[in-house]
């Protein structure tokens, strides 16, 4: 049930695995990279206690001694303080510019770990093994690492690729179905944004995926993967096609940003209904039918997720102040907010053309049923 997905970026090339049971395969699969057998990993409380042992054990198995730091969990952890804690722990550990740092976790921790990595030493490899499905079919892949700031998601940090990626699907069995919906936000995305027989295939196997059936799992994480890779492939720091992986982002960060980063919403939650909102502000271009907005909407309520302004606890800003937190989102180009607009499911392009009177019109009708 093991898959492989092949990463092309010529010497800095790596293969995302993906199936059951890789943390009890760990040892052999990292032990290759390796100059001496230690390894550091960051991870957070919560993972730690859950999936260290194992992750643990398996490391062993190949002779491999490990040591780690668990940082709080949650999106505060993506800062300064603990950015400097993390890197601070790990030259204390005396890293060395061959060793390898492990990001054992979700996108948090895959991220600050990784732009650890990326500035310790001026650059040390560094394994993902993401435990969100989130942080699988997303932030694991394609070497975006950082923190965020005061003024933003991911406004600090670098491209830095990793070495190799583990996504374990047994270990999305320990998540709540809140997480886990999250994660599917992102998957949702890829199907919209380039493959709509994926889309069409999620209508009809999400409960699957959702209920844990392992095939699903796989093979819903491998074409999310699988798109991702091609995408970077051809993209990697983001010049062109890449902007397209962010399908429903400028609304969701807007969101993330006036909910404080906070657990009203989590992220895989604003890209869901980022997407529904992009989709929608599509329609209103003219450039897909109203069908289209519906059909994603009538997707997630059926999985039972986030999909409306509504669906969010608590006061939201007005349609305008929402929008000047669009005008943060590092994606900004001289001043004017891109956009990833739909022509149909699967069919997305980018483009800086879009009447802020529309998108405020989007948004207003989105809040009055609030």
């Amino acid at each position: 049930m093991h898959q492989t997905v092949h990463v092309d970026l010529g010497e800095r090339s790596y293969d995302v695995e993906i199936g059951p049971d890789l943390l009890a395969q760990s040892g052999t699969r990292i032990a290759p990279l390796l100059h001496r057998p230690k390894v550091a990993v960051l991870t957070d409380e919560n993972v730690a206690d859950l999936h260290l042992d194992a992750l643990r054990d398996g490391l062993a198995e190949a002779g491999i001694e490990m040591s780690s730091l668990a940082l709080p969990a949650g999106e505060a952890t993506k800062s300064w303080p603990h950015f400097e804690r993390a890197v601070e722990w790990l030259l204390s550990e005396k890293i060395e510019r061959r060793d390898v740092v492990v990001a054992f976790g979700g996108g948090v921790i895959g991220d600050l770990a990784g732009f650890a990595a990326a500035v310790l030493r001026r650059g040390v490899r560094f394994v993902q093994i993401p435990t969100s499905l989130l942080a699988q079919v997303d932030s694991s892949v394609g070497g975006k690492t950082g923190i965020n700031a005061p003024q933003g998601k991911n406004l600090i940090g670098a491209f830095h690729q990793p070495s190799l990626v583990l996504a374990d699907t047994a270990v999305l069995g320990t998540m709540t179905q809140r997480d886990f919906l999250s994660g599917y936000g992102e998957v949702v995305k890829y199907g919209l944004l380039g493959d709509a027989e994926f889309f069409e295939w999620l209508e009809g196997n999400g409960p699957n995926v959702s209920g844990g059936e392992m095939a699903a799992r796989v093979r819903a994480v491998t074409r999310s993967v699988q798109m991702k890779a091609d995408i970077v492939a051809r993209d990697e720091t983001e010049q062109g096609d890449r902007a397209l992986l962010n399908l429903g982002h400028t609304f969701c960060h807007a969101l993330e940003a006036a909910t404080g980063y906070s657990d009203r919403l989590l992220h895989g939650e604003g890209v869901a209904i980022g997407c529904a909102l992009a989709f929608e502000l599509s329609s209103r271009l003219g450039l897909c039918s109203q069908e289209d907005p519906s059909r994603v909407r009538a997707h997630l309520r059926a999985m039972g997720m986030k999909t409306d302004l509504a669906d969010i606890p608590g006061d939201l800003p007005s349609a305008e102040a929402l929008v000047d937190l669009m005008a943060q989102d590092k994606k900004v180009i001289d001043g004017q907010l891109r956009f990833i607009l739909a022509r149909g499911i699967g069919q997305v392009f980018v483009t800086s053309d879009v009447p802020r009177d529309v998108v405020i019109s989007v948004l207003e009708d989105a809040l009055a049923t609030v």
